[in-house]
């Protein structure tokens, strides 16, 4: 194992249970939790819904998920908590109307939020404490408030120009940018939460609460229809996974872009990733050919799971040398035609592992900051975009049809060894992710990293042809991407933002959280 040493924090570690995510509240809530006799689910739900007012630009109620569990064994269970489009609606109608892409501040982008599903789905068949024990702090936070923290006082301001109507009311102090430390608050959410906490997923997807979500919408031009609320249902899920070195990748099935982590690993696989210095230029530029190639065929082929056919495809290793060997190891190539321009960074992670060894990695999005823009007018329910992740194309896999899930960017994974769960792991950051999974895992296998440090080290990305590299990168590095030919950048905003847990084959928790966040690792 080699050292390495980036400017960032000390691993946490723990006995009993552990927690990574990206605000502490939700962290010590889920610690709380687990003390109280819950399980990682549990405790994962109870954080994550919590996150959505600590948070609300990256998540919320009106949002999507996805899960990875394991039950103490290396054996690894998925659910698609992702929503679909209304029945109604249809790519012809927004081709006649003169529209290329689905518009993301619309209520056209607006699936139908299916995360409460899943979460009421899991904590009453996987959980142990039930709905209205795991809903009660972010109840109580949303009626009293909870601190701006700093990093989501930014989000918070560069995204604010999104909102409109009801939702300038609900996520505005007065017309103003809450700033750092101001007690943001959403009494309409807890009482949404009240209810669902009461009565299940009735309390949100009928009644007085989907009447508001509806009645909302249309006003705004959708489509949607108490019919749509009424059927949205999550979906078990077979997880995918190839191996990498000595690990083994696992990660969601489409609609999700798990598969293109792993391609991207594949392809990675046929060059000595090893043998170069992890923030040297040759690895930065390999990893980024490689994420273009991946990227397009993400874009090609990754769809609602009942119109993807070439998952299998992405996933063989033919399909990976093949690719691996159009890549020039000296020049740059031009990036991959992009699905659509609506790919953003505005997502949570939390990852919990328990004292029995249940692990569970969970992904919570709205997808843009503020998602669509659009709140529901009485409960102030912000609502997703999702539906920009469709294409407009004729007879595409990922085309916008009534009922149908889009393509989404949000994956949670999890590591395993010699068949032996390691470690749950996410990476938030649009479409980062799948370069931020590969990455991490590339971190670990090639370079030896332990989580903490491998979560510190420098990013870079090729992102539609600007190829973002931190700051903690030489200059010297920038300026040799910049001779193979890259259009290099130092991103505003740190890339993406991640979490991990490690189980120690002694048993012994260590946690890894993101410094580019506010939150923390938290263990007992």
């Amino acid at each position: 194992m080699r050292d390495f040493h980036f400017p960032g924090r000390s691993p946490v570690l723990a006995a009993n249970g552990m927690c990574a995510t990206s605000h502490p509240l939700a962290a010590r809530t889920a610690i709380d939790v687990l003390e109280r006799g819950g399980n990682a689910m549990d405790a994962a739900i109870a954080g994550a819904v919590l996150l959505g007012i600590c948070e609300p630009q990256m998540t919320g109620i009106g949002g999507d998920c996805f899960v990875l569990w394991s039950e103490g064994s290396g054996d690894v269970k998925a659910m698609n908590g992702s929503g679909r489009a209304p029945a109604a609606l249809d790519a012809a109608e927004l081709r006649a109307a003169g529209e290329t892409t689905v518009p993301p501040l619309g209520a056209h982008a607006v699936t139908v939020p299916g995360a409460i599903d899943a979460f009421c789905h899991l904590a009453d068949n996987v959980g142990k404490l039930g709905l209205d024990t795991l809903l009660a702090p972010a109840i109580r936070y949303a009626e009293d408030g909870v601190p701006v923290a700093a990093r989501v006082a930014f989000d918070w301001a560069k995204d604010a120009p999104s909102l409109q109507g009801a939702a300038r009311a609900a996520f505005l102090d007065a017309g103003n940018v809450p700033a750092a430390g101001h007690l943001f608050r959403a009494p309409g959410q807890a009482e949404v939460l009240r209810r669902v906490a009461k009565e299940g997923r009735d309390g949100f997807y009928s009644g007085e609460v989907a009447e508001d979500m509806v009645e909302s919408l249309r006003k705004m031009g959708g489509r949607h229809t108490l019919e749509d609320f009424a059927a949205t249902a999550c979906s078990p899920a077979e997880p995918i996974s190839r191996g990498y070195k000595d690990l083994d990748l696992v990660e969601h099935p489409p609609n999700g872009q798990g598969a293109t982590a792993i391609l991207m690993l594949n392809i990675l696989a046929q060059f000595d990733t090893a043998s170069l210095d992890p923030l040297s230029a040759q690895r930065a530029h390999l990893e980024a050919e490689a994420a273009k190639l991946a990227y397009d065929a993400r874009n090609r082929f990754i769809a609602d799971a009942d119109h993807t056919t070439r998952t299998d495809y992405m996933l063989d290793m033919d399909t990976a040398r093949r690719l691996a060997a159009l890549i020039d190891p000296k020049r740059a190539m031009g990036a991959p035609a992009a699905l659509t321009e609506a790919v953003h960074k505005d997502t949570i992670y939390i990852t919990v592992v328990d004292r029995d060894g249940m692990a569970v990695s969970l992904i919570y999005s709205i997808y843009h900051g503020f998602g669509s823009g659009i709140a529901s007018d009485n409960f102030g329910i912000l609502f997703q975009n999702r539906g920009a992740g469709f294409t407009l194309e004729e007879g595409h896999p990922n085309e916008l049809k009534g009922g149908k899930r889009p393509m989404h960017t949000i994956i949670p994974g999890m590591l395993r060894k010699a068949g032996r769960l390691i470690m749950p792991f996410g990476v938030m950051g649009g479409a980062y992710q799948p370069t931020g999974h590969a990455r991490f895992a590339s971190n670990i296998a090639d370079f030896g990293m332990d989580p903490q440090t491998a979560i510190d080290a420098p990013r870079a990305f090729s992102d539609a042809g600007d190829m973002k590299v931190e700051r903690g990168y030489p200059e010297a590095v920038r300026q040799e991407l910049a001779d193979m030919g890259h259009a290099v950048s130092v991103p505003e905003t740190p890339l993406g933002g991640a979490q991990a847990i490690l189980i120690r084959d002694d048993g012994i928790l260590e946690g890894a959280s993101d410094p580019r966040k506010d939150g923390c690792a938290l263990g007992y």
